[in-house]
């Protein structure tokens, strides 16, 4: 599911999705409809040197606001009790953690680069033990496809299509379209 690297037009709409330049991107891992990346692969390591365990990372600001109103509904405390009650739950959720850590891994050998210790263990959004982020673990279940990230699936079942209105941000390519139908696109 791991695209090539990111093109020159997608590091400009990347930059602007994040209002900053991207930092340790590895490769798109998700497109939204819209043709944007809305989830990017990143580097166990960012080029300063500092561990970085969020390898999947939601760039989209219009899901990610979704999700930012979801976990001030108490989504995660709620989801964290079923992990703790629901033993076949935490043991998907735990499966999704190893997948997470495995993920990193495969990385890390590919690009050359030697397991980060500081962060061997510690995948994103709080697996395998709790919720702490929808943000990772939807981020996770959009690269990864459904079925490895429970909970991660759970949620992009709440959200509405994010991608409705359009694009996010402009791409700055004039040649970039939309895979929506023309009279949903927008820039901004």
């Amino acid at each position: 599911m791991i695209d090539d690297e990111l093109t020159a037009t997608e590091r400009v709409a990347l930059d602007r999705q994040l209002g900053r330049p991207a930092r340790g991107v590895h490769a798109v891992a998700h497109r939204c409809p819209c043709g944007l990346p809305d989830v990017v692969q990143t580097l166990p390591r960012l080029e300063d040197g500092t561990p970085f365990p969020t390898t999947y990372y939601l760039t989209c600001p219009a899901a990610n606001a979704q999700l930012s109103t979801l976990e001030s509904s108490g989504l995660m405390r709620e989801m964290t009790q079923r992990i703790a009650e629901d033993s076949e739950l935490a043991a998907r959720h735990t499966a999704a953690h190893d997948d997470y850590l495995a993920q990193r891994a495969r990385l890390g050998h590919a690009v050359e680069m030697k397991q980060v210790a500081e962060i061997e263990h510690v995948s994103a959004g709080g697996m395998p033990h709790r919720v702490k982020c929808l943000h990772s673990l939807v981020a996770h279940a959009l690269a990864r496809g459904p079925g490895v990230n429970p909970l991660g699936d759970e949620t992009l079942t709440r959200l509405a299509a994010w991608w409705s209105a359009g694009p996010c941000v402009s791409s700055g390519d004039p040649q970039h379209r939309s895979n929506l139908p023309h009279d949903c696109e927008r820039t901004g």
